[in-house]
C-alpha cells in the first residue's frame, strides 16, 4: 500500500476519533455540556491527536529509515493510531481534564517545531563546515581567501581565489540596493503620508506585483532589453564596452525586483507608528515634511532597517538574473559595463553536471556557501547593532 495511502486512512480514522469522542462525552453527560470539565470539542480533538500524531511520526521516521516495505509500514501504522484512539477512548468522561491535555500535548508540538527549525539549520551549517573542511585539507585556504584568479579546472592546476566573486557580489548588491532602497523608501512614505486612500488602493498592489515575477523572467528582461539598451546608449558611446552582460544591467534589474521588498515593509512600518507622534508633532508647529523626516522616520528606523537588510540578503542570494544579465566573467573591476559574476552562480556551476564530489573543484562550492553565509551573517549582526543603538537613543 502506497505511503499517501496510509496517510489518509490515518487522516480518516483521526476525523472519526474526533467525531466519536466529542459525541460520547455528550452523551455520558446526559448531553448538558455543563457537566463536562472542558469544552465538547477538546475531548475530540484529544482522541484525534493520540490517533494521527504518533503514527505520523512513525511514517515520517520509517520513510528515513526504510527498514521495510510499504505494507508493513501501513500495518503498524493503522495498529498505533488504533491503539491511540483507544487509549484516548478509554480516558474519555465527563470529569476528564481534556482541555489540559490537549493545550499542553499542543505546546509540547509547537517546541518540537521550533527545535526541528532549529536543527535544521543547525545542520545546513554543520553540513557546510564539514564538506568545507574537506576542501581545505586540498586547497590552502590562503589561496582561497586571498587569491585574485578564479579558474577551475577539473584534473589538476586550478586556481580558486574566491576575491572576483566577492567584489562582483558585492558591486552588484550595491548597485541593486542603490536602486531599490531610494524608490522603495520615498513610494513607502508618499503611500503612507501623502497619497489619497483610493490612490494607496491600486498603487501599493501594482507595486507588490513586481515581488511575484518569477526571477527568470527578470534575467531574461535584462538579457533581451535592459542589457542592449545600457550598451547600446552608454557603454559603446562611451568606450566602457561592447557586451550587453554587464554589472549594470544585472544591478539595475536586480534593483527593480526588490523594490516592493522595501517599499512594502517599510509602509507597513511607517503606518504603524501611533498617530499621536504625528498629531504632537504638527500640534507643535512642524510642518508635513518636518514631521516625516524628525519623527516618523525615526520612529520607523528598525523596521525600515531590516526592510533594508532583507533587501540586501535577496541581492546577495540571487542567480538567475545575475546568470543571464552579468555575465559569468570572474575578474574584478570598477568598470560597471563589464561582465562580472557572483558566489551564487559559481555554486550552481561547480555543482552542475557529471563531476567528482571529492575533487577541490566541487567541495569549493560548500566553501563559497560558507563564506556567503558569513556575509549575510554579518548583515545581521550590523543591522541589529544600528537598531540598539537607535532605540537606546531614542527611547
Amino acid at each position: 500500500m502506497p505511503v499517501t495511502w496510509t496517510l489518509l486512512l490515518v487522516l480518516a480514522l483521526a476525523v472519526a476519533g474526533y467525531y466519536i469522542g466529542r459525541s460520547r462525552v455528550l452523551s455520558a453527560a446526559g448531553g448538558d455540556s455543563r457537566r463536562l470539565h472542558s469544552r465538547p470539542s477538546y475531548y475530540g480533538w484529544n482522541i484525534a491527536m493520540f490517533t494521527a500524531v504518533p503514527t505520523l511520526f512513525l511514517i515520517a521516521i520509517w520513510s528515513v529509515l526504510r527498514p521495510a516495505g510499504p505494507t508493513v509500514l501501513a500495518v503498524l501504522a493503522l495498529i498505533v493510531a488504533a491503539a491511540g484512539m483507544a487509549f484516548a477512548l478509554s480516558r474519555t468522561n465527563p470529569d476528564f481534564r481534556a482541555r489540559n491535555v490537549v493545550e499542553t500535548f499542543v505546546r509540547y508540538l509547537l517546541i518540537l517545531c521550533s527545535m526541528i527549525a532549529i536543527a535544521t539549520t543547525a545542520g545546513i551549517v554543520l553540513s557546510m563546515l564539514f564538506e568545507t573542511g574537506n576542501f581545505f585539507k586540498q586547497y590552502p585556504w590562503q589561496d582561497f581567501f586571498f587569491g585574485t584568479t578564479w579558474s577551475p579546472r577539473f584534473g589538476g592546476g586550478s586556481q580558486l581565489g574566491i576575491l572576483p566573486l566577492v567584489w562582483g557580489t558585492l558591486y552588484i548588491s550595491f548597485i541593486a540596493l542603490a536602486v531599490s532602497i531610494p524608490i522603495g523608501l520615498f513610494a513607502a512614505i508618499y503611500l503612507s503620508e501623502y497619497a489619497s486612500p483610493r490612490l494607496r488602493s491600486w498603487a501599493k498592489p501594482a507595486i507588490e506585483i513586481l515581488a511575484g515575477i518569477p526571477t527568470i523572467v527578470y534575467g531574461l528582461f535584462a538579457l533581451i532589453t535592459v542589457g542592449p539598451m545600457l550598451r547600446d546608449y552608454f557603454a559603446q558611446p562611451l568606450g566602457l564596452g561592447n557586451s550587453g552582460s554587464s554589472v549594470m544591467t544585472a544591478g539595475l534589474v536586480m534593483g527593480i525586483m526588490l523594490i516592493p521588498f522595501v517599499s512594502s515593509l517599510s509602509d507597513d512600518i511607517i503606518n504603524a507608528v501611533p498617530q499621536s507622534l504625528r498629531d504632537g508633532a504638527l500640534g507643535l508647529g512642524s510642518t508635513q515634511s518636518e514631521t516625516v523626516r524628525k519623527v516618523v522616520l525615526p520612529a520607523a528606523l528598525p523596521g525600515i532597517v531590516g526592510a533594508i537588510l532583507l533587501a540586501a540578503s535577496r541581492a546577495i542570494g540571487e542567480t538567475m538574473i545575475v546568470v543571464l544579465g552579468a555575465g559569468a566573467a570572474a575578474q574584478m573591476g570598477l568598470n560597471p559595463f563589464e561582465a562580472m559574476t557572483t558566489i551564487t552562480v559559481k555554486i550552481v556551476s561547480q555543482l552542475t553536471g557529471d563531476t567528482d564530489f571529492a575533487a577541490p573543484e566541487t567541495l569549493v562550492a560548500f566553501a563559497l556557501g560558507l563564506t556567503l553565509f558569513v556575509i549575510t551573517l554579518g548583515l545581521n549582526i550590523v543591522a541589529l547593532y544600528v537598531v540598539r543603538k537607535y532605540r537606546e537613543q531614542y527611547e
